[in-house]
């Protein structure tokens, strides 16, 4: 597969953007009308940047098109208590409709909700992955008392600080597929490590999900090789689009995305034509821009085969926002 062949010049409306809240990595999925449904997130820029691991919410945008533009509705995913373990901050949501019903996954924390300059360590070790559920992508979300995929509690499990970041997808048995992103005790904390990818799978999109043994997206010795993994089934293997924090895969130099299959879902190589774009993207009326940051892929797919990819950006000025970039789909790509 080679993915890169798919990706095709986006329309100027194909961005997300506020001026008073950052927008960082959203997801969509499309109701019975029509209707595209964009779960985003979005923290106020009055915090800082750092502040999406203390401030964020899950919010709710929707368009007639899957490009756009979208105009935001509501907040899916709300504060709602430091006393709950996702009371304070909700982030990275991933959407996928597995029959009548909408999974809404996502991470969330809690802590002492203090926005810093850096990083919030105890936010961000309190990071765990939930799923809110409902019968329309306009809600209400029915979120669970407990996370859907909690941290191991064994210190030399490759998951015992933190979980987050989860991509789910239903397997060709009915059963369903998770990876997500975990982080070990193994190295000095705060920020511990190293960061890698877990799997694990389920009979019932909200769990539980039994974990398989072995880290995914690994190289070498490499602390945090990649992030932000997107998983589908397509045709006769698992693909996943994920974030090469450093040309670990893709031997591009710099970060970018690359692409990796499976044939069960547990072991992972990168595939043949491993790079999926550079941190860079060619607007149809104003041809290309490179950005400081683009990551956090999420797929749209059209009859099973992709059509847009979602990615979070930075721009060389500083904005930060949500592309859509359209993939040609009409090409067997499997």
């Amino acid at each position: 597969m080679d993915f890169q062949s798919l990706i095709r010049p986006a329309p100027g409306h194909a961005k997300f953007a506020d001026s008073d809240y950052f927008i960082w990595g959203a997801s969509m999925v499309r109701a019975d009308d029509g209707v595209c449904h964009l779960f985003y997130s979005r923290w106020r820029k009055e915090h800082g940047f750092e502040a999406w691991v203390t401030h964020c919410e899950i919010a709710h945008a929707v368009a007639d098109d899957p490009l756009g533009p979208y105009r935001h509705v509501d907040v899916a995913l709300p504060a709602r208590g430091p006393e709950h373990w996702d009371g304070l901050c909700t982030h990275n949501p991933t959407v996928q409709r597995f029959g009548g019903r909408f999974c809404l996954y996502y991470m969330g924390n809690t802590g002492d909700g203090r926005a810093m300059p850096t990083l919030n360590w105890v936010h961000r070790n309190n990071q765990r992955i939930g799923v809110a559920v409902a019968d329309s992508p306009d809600g209400p979300w029915r979120r669970f008392d407990g996370p859907v995929i909690d941290v191991t509690h064994d210190n030399d499990a490759p998951d015992c600080l933190m979980t987050s970041n989860p991509s789910v997808t239903q397997r060709p048995d009915g059963g369903f597929l998770a990876v997500y992103k975990a982080v070990g005790k193994k190295r000095a904390l705060p920020f511990g490590g190293p960061v890698v990818h877990c799997v694990a799978t389920a009979d019932s999109p909200t769990g539980p999900f039994v974990k398989h043994p072995g880290p995914v997206f690994t190289k070498g010795t490499e602390n945090f090789p990649a992030e932000d993994p997107f998983i589908w089934w397509q045709g006769d293997r698992y693909l996943a689009i994920v974030k090469d924090q450093g040309g670990h895969f893709t031997s591009v130099p710099g970060k970018s995305l690359a692409l990796f299959e499976s044939l069960d879902g547990l072991s992972w190589s990168p595939a043949s034509s491993p790079l999926v774009c550079r941190t860079e993207l060619v607007w149809q009326e104003t041809g290309l821009e490179q950005f400081k940051r683009l990551e956090r892929p999420q797929l749209w797919l059209e009859g099973g085969r992709p059509t847009v990819l979602f990615c979070a950006a930075t721009t060389l000025a500083g904005e930060v926002c949500n592309v859509h970039i359209p993939c040609h789909s009409s090409r067997s790509v499997a």
